[in-house]
């Protein structure tokens, strides 16, 4: 029998769930998961009752984050998976390469340019694998997109407009969480944008070259609950009367997933999960909007919005024969809950089909429009590319003419128009991406 793979998960937030489930479920016949770390030793306990209720999987090993280097020797581990808090990445990457140990991260790959370089640096002076999880680049109706730009249908691509609508559930809810703080995240250029733009770079085969931005807070945060006429302000949910009727709040108390994973952990790491999103502190724009020059000479204009009644995205692509409009309907959620579309559940039956609409539509130039079958994405998360994305990782070895599977290079293109973007923010300048980071 073939020797499985030995992993360990870092961070076990929401997000790792993904990856956990899929090492004790699907990929149980070549991956063995043999340590979690986190610095809530609650939240382990939590992860190792939920497999062993769901799957019978027998408990693994649980480290905090100062025996990190404990965990690789001790366990043995071949690869280490990062899911944990953003302005950590960095982290984790680097001392695990330097352990000798290949690395699989969830984006964004760090939060800004000085940590990105050191990550740059780590793989070449390591020699290490770093993946880099784009799940956005497996969803059926994203490759039909690179599928169609790369056969040519409207030319060369001149020009783009990319437009990201989250809505006051899904959106609303970085501003309750870590995300809030800019120190942790980078802000949402970095933090979500950066699925954005690692599209663009990978369906125009191109790289950012030059970033023009503008952001704010204009709909989130105290100063504009004021300036609307609301005073019914209050820290955090839990236990807070002025919470109860909030369309805007999150009661953890209320769906078992989160209150484990979450409520129950205060008393270790003192994180709130539940923060109002009109709060104080919040230090991330909810309104953003850039300009992007890339080195194949396209350009882009984008436009990210967190407090729209829809939630989806649109994106136009005009090019020397004609233009490809295409739109997404993705649904609402809040991550980490019992009705997370985005993570995978342990069912006894089938999972449940995710709808999530999309058209593409072609106007070649002088002639009539032309509207594209798209393939449903089926099961699992993000459109279906969860579990395609999955296949990449823990099987690899497959033949894709997209060129779906990103490494280091990848995950450093995408966050580096995240930013450009905050220093453009900051300054009111342009921004030469080049200057950001040597590779």
């Amino acid at each position: 029998m073939k020797q499985r793979k030995r992993y360990a998960v870092v961070g076990l937030g929401s997000r790792s769930r993904m990856f956990t489930t899929a090492i004790l479920k699907d990929y149980a016949d070549r991956a063995e998961l043999v340590a979690f770390c986190d610095l809530s030793q609650t939240r382990m306990e939590y992860y190792n009752r939920y497999y062993a209720d769901t799957l019978g999987a027998p408990p693994v090993p649980t480290y905090h984050p100062e025996r990190f280097d404990d965990m690789i020797k001790e366990q043995n581990v071949d690869c280490v998976i990062v899911t944990s808090i953003d302005r950590t990445h960095h982290r984790y990457i680097i001392r695990a390469m330097e352990l000798g140990r290949d690395v699989i991260t969830e984006k964004p790959m760090t939060i800004d340019a000085p940590r990105c370089q050191a990550i740059l640096d780590t793989v070449k002076a390591t020699g290490q694998n770093l993946t880099v999880t784009f799940n956005y680049r497996y969803a059926p109706r994203n490759s039909k997109v690179k599928e169609l730009l790369q056969a040519g249908v409207i030319g060369n691509v001149l020009s783009v407009h990319f437009e990201w609508l989250l809505d006051t559930v899904h959106g609303a809810d970085y501003f309750r969480r870590w995300h809030s703080d800019k120190r942790n995240s980078g802000g949402l250029m970095v933090h979500k944008a950066t699925h954005h733009f690692d599209l663009v770079n990978w369906w125009l085969d191109t790289a950012p070259e030059t970033v023009f931005a503008m952001g704010d807070l204009r709909f989130y945060g105290r100063e504009n609950a004021e300036e609307r006429g609301m005073m019914n302000f209050y820290e955090r949910a839990y236990g807070r009367k002025a919470a109860e009727n909030d369309p805007f709040a999150l009661h953890l108390d209320r769906d078992e997933t989160l209150r484990q994973m979450y409520l129950e952990a205060e008393q270790e790491d003192g994180y709130l999960r539940d923060r109002s999103v009109f709060g104080e502190g919040i230090s991330i724009e909810d309104d953003m909007a850039v300009m992007v020059r890339y080195t194949n000479r396209a350009t882009m204009s984008y436009h990210l919005t967190t407090y729209s009644p829809w939630e989806g995205y649109r994106v136009a692509f005009n090019g020397d024969k004609g233009r490809l409009e295409y739109e997404v309907h993705e649904n609402t959620y809040v991550s980490g809950s019992s009705s997370d579309m985005n993570r995978p559940e342990i069912r006894d039956a089938k999972e449940t089909v995710v709808d999530e609409p999309a058209s593409i539509l072609i106007r070649p130039l002088w002639s009539k429009p032309l509207r594209v079958e798209i393939e449903s994405g089926g099961e699992g998360g993000h459109g279906g590319g969860d579990q395609r994305m999955l296949d990449d990782v823990f099987v690899g070895d497959q033949a894709d003419p997209l060129g779906r599977a990103a490494n280091h290079v990848d995950g450093a293109m995408s966050i580096l128009t995240g930013i450009a973007a905050n220093k453009s923010f900051a300054t009111g300048l342009p921004v030469y991406v080049p200057d950001l980071v040597k590779f």
